[in-house]
């Protein structure tokens, strides 16, 4: 018999091996609320089995009409019933009713398969945006799936919608660049986000002569009606230099060295939020306007949605502690970064690496609650990762730790709380 043929006629009486597994974003209707879950399979000739976040599926596909059940810790389960139509799934899924356990409620739910990770290791990716959000928002398609380990080259604009050629592309607001999905990233995983480059693609930025409000003492306050005028500041990219273009007498002549780092940098906020302002700041990150944010540093962000959904945005040429001018100097950007996913790690606040420095940023309604939130989250990454107590994290606290504003301009404020890492010995991550 030839090779071919005894090939496919084992095909009929061996066992199918395993395939690639497959991986679906399944989208279930609550009541117009989208829930998203993470299913992934290894299908043979008929079973579908695998995992729905993480709770074991069981099923069987026919033809085009697949039907699978996901049973979670408690026993409860969850039936599906749908048609595959190419890289595409729709059905409807029976779930428990949660206010009466005897019950159980229909919903609709489509399903959009991953792409599979291309062959040869971790790839670099360009992506250049044609649109921007106005918002962080879950239910935004995603622009690109990246893997871990994959590097992109974007570009980002200013916070009023203005590109590196000066042209007018999206609404003012911070408008953001994303969001990626990447793959293998769950709910409950830290996504880390390597800024290697941020590169300023302009040569002028823009800012305020003004002093927020929080910032501002009574007696100072009374004097401050005059400001909030625009104030034009040239970029001497080549040199990596920046001056006000029509200086007072007294800044004539002041130059200084632009430091160049991203306003907002954010995932997905999780199901039951609406989508939100890239304005504000959260435990998603956000409008973060920290200073640290900058070439060379990673950021790490709590996976809230399937794919965690990294948008990013907000290009400052230059920002003091606080953003306290309310706007720092606003300009466009090239951005390289390159993701990992920490598994089954979730942390409670954004937090940063630099190569000397570990700092959580702690978000609050005022500095206190701010300050309180940056103090528990470095407590914790130092009991977690390297193993101190809270004794000794108390004694190192109290004597080497930093705190920086790191945001007054918000509708929420940041502190962030920094410690050495000499201090620590060996690196970990958060």
């Amino acid at each position: 018999m030839p090779f071919r043929a005894l090939i496919l006629a084992l095909a009929f009486v061996l066992p199918v091996s395993a395939q690639a597994p497959e991986t679906w974003v399944i989208t279930v209707d609550m009541w117009g609320n989208p829930l998203y879950q993470l299913l992934t399979v290894q299908r043979g000739r008929e079973k579908f089995q695998g995992d729905l976040d993480g709770d074991p599926v069981d099923g069987q596909r026919q033809g085009a009409t697949v039907t699978f059940t996901a049973t979670d810790g408690n026993q409860a389960t969850y039936r599906f019933v749908g048609q595959i139509d190419h890289q595409m799934m729709h059905g409807t899924a029976d779930f428990p009713d949660s206010n009466h356990p005897d019950r159980r409620v229909q919903h609709g739910f489509t399903g959009r398969r991953l792409p599979e990770r291309p062959a040869g290791g971790p790839h670099r990716h360009e992506f250049t945006p044609t649109d921007y959000s106005n918002t962080f928002n879950p239910h935004r398609p995603p622009v690109m799936t990246i893997w871990p380990g994959d590097t992109v080259h974007t570009k980002t604009i200013d916070s009023g919608g203005v590109d590196e050629h000066g042209v007018t592309t999206a609404l003012f607001g911070n408008p953001q660049t994303g969001p990626f999905y990447v793959a293998t990233a769950h709910v409950g995983d830290t996504l880390a986000v390597h800024l290697k480059r941020l590169r300023l693609n302009r040569d002028y930025a823009d800012s305020l002569d003004d002093l927020v409000g929080r910032a501002q003492g009574q007696r100072l306050a009374a004097r401050t009606g005059e400001l909030g005028k625009p104030v034009r500041w040239k970029l001497d990219l080549q040199r990596g230099l920046a001056s006000p273009e029509a200086p007072t007498d007294h800044l004539k002549g002041l130059t200084l060295p632009v430091r160049p780092m991203l306003g907002g940098l954010s995932v997905a906020p999780g199901f039951g939020s609406a989508p939100i302002s890239t304005g504000d700041t959260g435990r998603h990150g956000g409008n973060m306007d920290f200073n640290e944010v900058v070439e060379g540093n990673t950021v790490y962000l709590p996976v809230q949605q399937p794919g965690a959904l990294l948008y990013l945005g907000d290009a400052h040429a230059l920002q003091g502690d606080g953003e306290t001018s309310q706007y720092a100097l606003e300009t466009s950007m090239d951005v390289e970064f390159t993701v990992d996913v920490i598994k089954g790690q979730a942390i409670r606040m954004p937090c940063v690496e630099s190569p000397t420095q570990l700092m959580v940023l702690g978000q609050g309604g005022s500095l206190d609650d701010a300050l309180r939130a940056a103090t528990s989250g470095l407590v914790e990454w130092l009991q977690r990762d390297h193993g101190l107590t809270l004794s000794e994290c108390a004694q190192l606290l109290g004597s080497s730790a930093h705190y920086t504003v790191a945001n007054l301009a918000g509708r929420s404020v940041g502190v962030a709380a920094k410690l050495d890492k000499t201090l620590l010995g060996a690196r970990r991550t958060p």
